[in-house]
């Protein structure tokens, strides 16, 4: 029964308690001590968020009364039970956004078909979309870049942001915010956060799933969050819970006292390595102890914000004195707001004094005092280099087997330079030269500690006489308007500027592939001399040729060190001992002498991060500019549109899963096969299958835009799908998005095969080793595959998140039994595979593969809960959640 039934008595009704105060009104709120449990103060801060949610949206269907018990008994339940998880609100970014939009248009077009009234299609969970994911990167080095390139982005994305305009206009209980205001994991962090949320006439702690990668940067202000796939979203977007096991919570003690000289990112760099080796894959971490205290507001959400990189779920920081403050500071509209948020936190314990030595379940301590100065690459962020020997590990990496490490360079090819002319003037690249410098937006425009260490580098660097060679691709990418207002208010802005960081744009750029390309010269160069180039940036995304194909070693590093590396033109360089350049009376120039001390940064930051540069956000908050748009229940689909097109996920509302006849392995793939291989991302290349399919709706390549940019469109998105440069496929022995197509032996484009068996209607499935769909959360890494026709992935182990996609869009996803794989089962990959799936599927059921050369296997069923299961029966979520509005 649903909670607003008139006849539904809550029963948790007798927790209901007020907040009086007679500095405001008063306010309703369940009160968890009310349960006069023991249990509930020994719960973990981010547990007990968990648990009033399961208290207040108890309804008996989708929440029971059993998931409140087990949150309660969460010291015997972790890691087995099943709970339920209502959050209080849905954030989406563009790039998930749009698909997830387009499937609520389509599913309104399949329901008025039944005879239903469309606008019962709505989002029921409070959801904010930012566009922010559209921005490329035309021009750069101008005085006029960043409007250029505004400029670009609203002509290029003419038809998305109508779509958008539409979607503001037409569905209820959502909230778009348009280009240009700030990256989503920004205004998630500035505007949208809350700590404590009202609505339905009771206050609650704010809590949220977003489908950016950054969404687990809130848990630093003690909101709970974490990343979801699209299509999760989607379902949370129509009132679903999201299912998940109770984690365990593994208790990270911070102790000791932070180096002066290590940055924000040495410390979030560190506690990654740290945290990996502690093995917390699928766990939450809670931090706590003395240490704590010494990290900033924005110092923890970048904390945060690395905990996908060590497999955690959340990095939970619980709000304290920092927390507080930091709001006072920057919400200055609302004193009433932080009045109620601090009584009512305190009055359920979730106010946390780290003075208290409260036992954790399992703790896990560092040491802030061993942090020094990193690097992270070049092709894993995991792995990390101390700046002092970044020298020494490049060298090593030129002579190591290619590999996570390695590029397996000959020494006699290792000195190799190569001459070139870039703007009438000639240069030499080598092993190790750097082509990409960014300071982008992912990890640190929150936190103005490293963007002012940059900015004050940049001008020490200036006022010594250095530069940065014009052919290096420089951007500055803040993410939001908030680190532009106060680089600029601090007076730093220029000095960047003289070293060619213009600030291009706001939003993600860099780090999902959209830079402008390089020079024809530097890449001409690369490929004569097979150079190893390298990029750096102050992201947390940088795999093997994501930034550019022709760059192959890419390295992740706090701004000033881009800012630094990009000066010295190379990563083959030891920072302690070697100087960056020479200034202008021919004297060296070391690192030492230009590295801002902790005391500068600390006094630009005291006079500039102030209240006034959250009050402009908020006032660029209010502009909606959006091209006008039909208005209608039903979207006005486009035939001509090659960005928006209705999807066929809800071709059959009535469907019930088959058993896999005769399936043919559409690829054969290895281990740890990312969402950047599976999903469509980047550029558009032109001799794939999308540029084909655009190429005949009349597109010049220069039209192509991304793939991000057209994932409304699915006939793109299934063309671009296992699109990547660097797909490993068994079946064919060489990287590159091919296949072969196993009835007549040819090697083709992975989608035209996929094609070929779908018209033939011969089912498809996938076998890969272990950490299947790791990387990105990506819905269309699971709707492309669905839409090419696979049933099935055979897999040693997945990732948690592509899990619960393949099982949203209704693929199921098998798991070879330990110590079993296709190579000890002598599987070659061309053979016929048929699964039998019996009516009554049951969680982690056993299910028997039969090869057509008389062979058999057994593979465990993914499935980990019944809805998992019912998902799957119905065809997958959107299915599930149209047919519900059918009865």
């Amino acid at each position: 029964m649903a909670l607003d039934s008139p006849q539904y008595e809550h029963p948790f009704g007798h927790l209901i308690d007020t907040l009086r105060s007679e500095q405001y009104e008063e306010r309703r709120y369940f009160n968890l001590l009310k349960l006069s449990d023991v249990r509930y103060e020994k719960l973990p801060f981010c547990m007990r968020v968990l648990l009033e949610s399961a208290i207040r949206k108890c309804d008996g269907f989708y929440i029971k009364t059993d998931d409140v018990s087990s949150i309660l008994d969460w010291q015997m339940q972790q890691n087995q039970a099943e709970v339920a998880f209502s959050p209080a609100r849905v954030l989406l970014q563009d790039f998930t956004g749009i698909p997830a939009m387009v499937d609520l248009a389509a599913m309104r077009d399949a329901l008025a078909k039944q005879g239903v009234d469309p606008n019962l299609v709505n989002p029921r969970c409070p959801t904010d979309l930012i566009v922010d994911h559209s921005l490329q990167i035309d021009y750069s080095k101008w005085p006029e870049t960043m409007i250029r390139n505004q400029e670009m982005e609203l002509i290029r994305n003419k038809e998305r942001l109508q779509f958008f305009k539409w979607c503001s206009k037409t569905f209820k209980n959502i909230n778009v915010v348009p280009p240009d205001i700030n990256a989503v994991h920004q205004v998630n962090l500035e505007y949208l956060c809350q700590v404590v949320q009202e609505g339905e006439g009771f206050i609650y702690p704010d809590s949220v799933v977003g489908t950016d990668s950054h969404t687990t940067m809130i848990n630093g202000l003690g909101i709970l969050g974490w990343g979801v796939g699209g299509i999760e979203s989607e379902a949370v977007m129509l009132g679903q819970p999201v299912s998940l096991t109770l984690p365990q919570v593994v208790g990270c003690k911070l102790v000791g006292t932070i180096n002066p000289l290590a940055t924000s990112i040495d410390i979030v760099l560190g506690i990654t390595k740290h945290l990996r080796q502690a093995g917390i894959g699928r766990k939450f971490v809670e931090f706590f102890g003395p240490g704590v205290q010494q990290l900033s507001a924005p110092d923890r959400t970048t904390i945060a914000n690395m905990c996908p990189e060590y497999n955690a779920t959340v990095s939970f920081f619980p709000v304290d004195d920092v927390t507080l403050q930091h709001f006072k500071n920057t919400s200055t509209d609302h004193p009433e707001k932080l009045v109620v948020l601090e009584d009512y936190l305190k009055a359920i314990k979730l106010f946390r004094s780290y003075g208290d030595q409260s036992d954790e379940p399992q703790y896990s301590e560092m040491n802030l005092s061993s942090i020094v100065p990193h690097v992270s690459g070049p092709k894993r962020p995991q792995d990390r280099v101390a700046v002092t020997c970044m020298k020494e590990d490049f060298i090593n990496c030129l002579n190591e087997k290619v590999g996570f490490k390695g590029f397996h360079i000959s020494k006699e090819k290792q000195a190799t330079q190569v001459p070139f002319l870039h703007e009438g003037a000639e240069y030499n690249l080598a092993h190790g030269s750097v082509v990409i410098a960014a300071v982008i937006s992912c990890t640190n425009n929150c936190n103005p500690s490293v963007m002012l260490a940059a900015g004050l580098l940049a001008k020490k660097a200036v006022e010594a006489g250095l530069t940065v060679k014009p052919y290096i691709r420089t951007n500055l990418v803040p993410g939001s308007g908030t680190v532009t207002h106060y680089l600029n208010t601090s007076g730093v802005l220029p000095y960047l500027r003289k070293l060619r960081f213009e600030v291009v744009g706001y939003g993600c750029a860099t780090c999902v592939g959209n830079t402008a390309p390089l020079p024809e010269s530097v890449v001409d160069a690369i490929k004569q001399g097979d150079l190893v180039a390298c990029g750096v940036l102050s992201g947390n995304r940088h795999l093997e040729g994501r930034l550019c194909d022709c760059v192959r070693a890419n390295y992740l590093a706090s701004p000033p060190l881009v800012v630094a590396y990009a000066i010295a033109g190379t990563v083959s360089i030891n920072l302690e001992t070697e100087p960056l350049g020479v200034n202008s009376e021919g004297k060296d120039v070391y690192l030492r002498d230009i590295w801002p001390s902790k005391e500068e940064v600390n006094h630009t930051e005291e006079n500039i991060v102030i209240a006034s540069m959250f009050k402009e956000l908020r006032s660029r908050m209010e502009v909606r500019d959006y091209n006008e748009s039909a208005e209608s229940a039903l979207f006005p689909w486009d035939p001509k549109s090659t960005y928006i097109r209705c999807p066929s996920f809800f071709s059959k509302l009535v469907c019930t899963p088959q058993s896999i006849e005769g399936a043919y392995p559409l690829l054969f793939l290895g281990d740890k096969v990312t969402t950047d291989h599976i999903s469509p991302a980047g550029s558009i290349a032109r001799v794939s299958a999308a540029a084909k399919y655009l190429q005949s709706k009349r597109l010049t390549p220069r039209e192509f835009n991304s793939y991000g940019a057209r994932r409304g469109n699915d006939a793109v998105m299934t063309r671009g799908t296992f699109a990547s440069i660097k797909l490993q496929n068994r079946l064919i022995g060489k990287t590159g998005p091919k296949t072969l197509h196993i009835p007549s032996g040819q090697m083709l484009d992975v989608f035209e095969a996929a094609e070929r068996y779908q018209r033939d209607g011969v089912p498809l499935i996938i076998l890969a080793g272990k950490e299947y769909g790791s990387g990105s959360s990506r819905d269309w890494a699971a709707k492309g595959p669905y839409l090419m026709g696979v049933r099935a992935v055979i897999a040693e182990s997945f990732e948690k998140i592509h899990r619960n996609h393949l099982v949203g869009m209704g693929i199921a996803p098998l798991q070879f039994l330990p110590g079993q794989n296709a190579d000890s089962l002598e599987l070659c990959g061309k053979e016929r595979f048929t699964i039998n799936l019996p009516q009554e599927l049951t969680p982690r059921q056993q299910l028997t593969v039969q090869v057509d050369t008389g062979k058999s296997f057994s593979v465990t069923a993914l499935f980990e809960n019944d809805m998992d299961v019912a998902f799957f029966r119905h065809g997958g979520i959107l299915k599930y959640v149209a047919r519900s509005l059918l009865l």
